[in-house]
């Protein structure tokens, strides 16, 4: 066969205080920058769906032809301009090329400033041009909000199965391996989804502990029963849509088991519901805990400021933790990354060993949460490219702009120009920052640290400090959820 093959991915929360517009996919900030046609193919040794499926399909035999890969960091609406050019390049390629089946690499909670379901309708787009018989397999973040039209429109959907997501090549494999599954059988797959009625906190959804780990073992155990593929999304609970949510999904040429596997995997995830609670640390009690282990501890402790993660909407400019850090003094601590232009470059004006005197940082959507201001003394300077090498983005090549590493009392603050989530170690290491002789890391991160720094790690304390990312579902405005729809498990709809 030859596969048309595209990419086009945004984890959007709705209440985010900054846009992703066409620029922000060109840059890709958290994901490599866009790339068109042949361009994909320097993306083929990078942990992504596309790199995962590409490979897997040439070696059995079959042709690609590459059209575009976007993506672009977590944040508020794509706009309507980003959303029509991509998806229009996408369709037009469909309209224009010859192709036996098509694949996509999508992520599954994007919402456009003009629609809700930014994958559903990028499907209903090319289903106009392709029609009912065309194959088409999609890859999908563990965080997607799964819709009835994504389901309905896609002959396959499957979905990463590891958070942090180091499974992402992995899991293009295994869209390659559905797709080929499903275009060499005269039966047609049946299909089974249903939708969990209740919100997950995205730092219970970590499949580096239980319970999130326990239903993908399950999952992959059911998997081997006659079935070819079984996903479970746990949603991305900040898209405030009708169908934000988790779902549990399947296909198999056997209508009886697949039902059996939806059942087992739908009753694991529910029963029982407490087990998705989580427990937030408050930014003093974090501190004051941090400082009281580190006093023994050989390795360092992690506070991970997840209200403040650019990989869900944050700005990572917020203040919070660094203030309590210096309340209480303490001692070789590092936070990462504060998104700060102006303080970066007033750093490399002034030159290591300088003290600048400015306000760092600051998110005016928060409230109070105004710029440090201090004495800063510049210690570090880089041009911010480096490549990730823990274990998510490996290998990907990244430019955050003019960095610095800032000191003032015990703290070193590695500052960027532009925003990512603090989930690999280069990203200190290029600010002159050895984190593994740190006595307390604050990473602006939810989860997608611990790939790179659990094996560091004396402890992990994940904290709720003021930021635009509200950590807790049911503490957010919803109101366009579904009624039925239970913000926490166990409460009320």
């Amino acid at each position: 066969m030859n596969i048309l093959v595209a990419g086009f991915q945004h984890e959007t929360n709705t209440f985010a205080p900054t846009v992703a517009s066409y620029d922000s996919f060109v840059c890709g900030e958290d994901f490599p920058g866009l790339v068109r046609g042949e361009g994909l193919f320097g993306l083929l040794n990078v942990n992504l769906p596309a790199s995962g499926f590409i490979n897997f399909v040439r070696e059995k035999g079959h042709a690609v032809t590459p059209v575009i890969w976007a993506g672009a960091g977590a944040s508020a609406h794509v706009t309507t301009a980003a959303y029509e050019r991509i998806a229009g390049e996408i369709v037009e390629a469909v309209e224009t090329a010859s192709f036996d089946a098509i694949y996509l690499d999508l992520h599954g909670a994007m919402v456009a400033q003009h629609l809700d379901d930014g994958e559903g309708e990028l499907l209903a787009r090319i289903r106009a041009v392709v029609g009912s018989q065309m194959k088409i397999v999609v890859s999908l973040d563990s965080h997607a909000n799964v819709t009835t039209q994504m389901l309905s429109l896609a002959d396959g959907l499957v979905a990463y199965r590891t958070y942090p997501h180091i499974d992402m090549a992995d899991t293009g494999r295994r869209a390659g391996e559905l797709l080929l599954a499903l275009s060499s059988s005269d039966r047609p797959a049946h299909r089974v989804a249903r939708r969990v009625p209740f919100l997950i906190p995205v730092n219970s959804m970590s499949t580096m502990m239980q319970p999130a780990r326990g239903m993908y073992d399950l999952l992959e155990e059911l998997e081997k029963e006659g079935v070819l593929s079984l996903s479970f999304a746990p949603g991305f609970p900040a898209s405030d849509f009708a169908e934000c949510g988790p779902v549990v999904w399947g296909y198999g040429f056997d209508a009886a088991r697949i039902e059996h596997a939806i059942d087992a995997l739908f009753s694991r995830i529910c029963c029982p519901e407490h087990q998705w609670a989580v427990h937030f640390e408050e930014p003093d009690a974090a501190v004051l805990r941090a400082m009281q282990v580190a006093q023994t501890a050989t390795r360092p402790v992690i506070l991970a400021d997840t209200q403040d993660n650019p990989g869900v909407g944050g700005d990572s400019n917020t203040t919070g933790l660094l203030r309590a850090l210096l309340k209480h003094g303490a001692q070789d601590a590092a936070l990462g990354l504060i998104c700060d232009p102006a303080a970066a470059a007033a750093a490399h004006e002034a030159g290591v060993g300088a003290w600048i005197d400015i306000g760092l940082g600051g998110c005016p959507q928060v409230e109070g949460d105004a710029p440090l201001r201090g004495s800063f003394q510049v210690e570090a300077l880089s041009d911010g490219k480096f490549v990730y090498g823990g274990p998510m983005m490996n290998g990907k090549a990244s430019d955050l702009g003019p960095m610095a590493c800032l000191r003032i009392g015990g703290v070193r603050i590695a500052v960027s120009s532009a925003k990512a989530q603090l989930l690999d170690r280069n990203m200190y290491r290029t600010v002159g920052i050895a984190p593994e002789t740190m006595k307390i890391l604050v990473n602006k991160s939810s989860v997608h640290f611990r790939a790179d720094f659990a094996a560091i790690a004396q402890e992990i304390l994940v904290v709720r400090s003021p930021g635009p990312f509200i950590a807790d579902p049911s503490q957010l405005p919803w109101k366009h959820l579904a009624k039925e729809m239970r913000t926490r498990p166990r409460d009320a709809a």
